[in-house]
């Protein structure tokens, strides 16, 4: 099993990061760590280094901080990913966020910044993870434009069923579902009309646990499994098996 998408570099692990990597390690294959913004992507690198071979990063400028960045902030992160291809598997997570963002302008300057991360992705022909929250129909119209990238992964996704069924018409599109699964009914309906070759596993932690008071970990991801084949009424060896496939297709690891 992979949690492909976590934020195990955030101040809410700084007291026991050490033991929260050992539970994951019990239970998971590899982790992969989403930088938010050039710290965080710094310190996901750190602890891929330090856990070599289970941590995997991605290099991200989050859609709801980086709307506010100046040119000169943007290109100091993108030139900083591009000079650390080498050890990412994925640039992300990177988008657009219409659920708290609704400012006209705004929203044009994370779709500029979050085209900017499209290009950056096509010409060095790399995996994206994209954060498009209540804008997925807009994400998938935007992404055709973008044919040397080899895979896009709509992270935690949450869309409707017509846009899912767009994402499944193309080979090289995946949703990432997280723990969600496990109360959100939206989610269980969604997972149910989706092909298992294009469901990826997360629990975005610390966010998105099974209760607010709660603080999610990557271990976590088992729920989502377990919660998935019992959706898809199959055994969960088979979900274990199809989903890790697909993280490990498109991270390469």
């Amino acid at each position: 099993m992979i949690d492909t998408h976590c934020h195990i570099d955030f101040e809410d692990f700084d007291e026991d990061r050490e033991d929260v990597i050992k539970r994951a390690q019990d239970k998971l294959d590899y982790v992969v760590a989403s930088g938010f913004n050039k710290q965080s992507n710094e310190n996901v690198l750190k602890l891929s280094k330090e856990y070599d071979g289970f941590i995997y990063p991605t290099f991200g400028f989050h859609p709801v901080s980086s709307q506010n960045s100046t040119d000169e902030e943007l290109k100091d992160a993108q030139n900083h990913l591009i000079a650390n291809l080498d050890n990412i598997v994925a640039v992300g997570e990177v988008g657009m966020d219409y659920y708290y963002v609704t400012d006209k302008a705004l929203r044009e300057r994370q779709q500029e910044i979050f085209r900017s991360f499209l290009q950056l992705a096509n010409d060095y022909k790399v995996p994206i993870v994209m954060h498009v929250r209540d804008c997925e129909k807009k994400a998938v119209n935007i992404i055709e434009d973008y044919d040397d990238i080899p895979y896009f992964v709509f992270h935690c996704y949450g869309g409707s069923l017509k846009t899912a069924k767009r994402i499944m018409n193309r080979d090289n599109c995946f949703m990432s579902f997280s723990t969600m699964l496990c109360y959100s009914q939206h989610h269980q309906d969604l997972v149910k009309k989706i092909d298992l070759d294009y469901i990826l596993t997360e629990t975005d932690s610390p966010y998105l646990a099974m209760t607010k008071e709660e603080r999610n970990e990557p271990s976590n991801v088992v729920n989502a499994v377990h919660k998935l084949a019992e959706l898809k009424e199959i055994d969960v060896s088979i979900v274990d098996e199809i989903t890790t496939n697909n993280a490990r297709k498109i991270f390469k690891i």
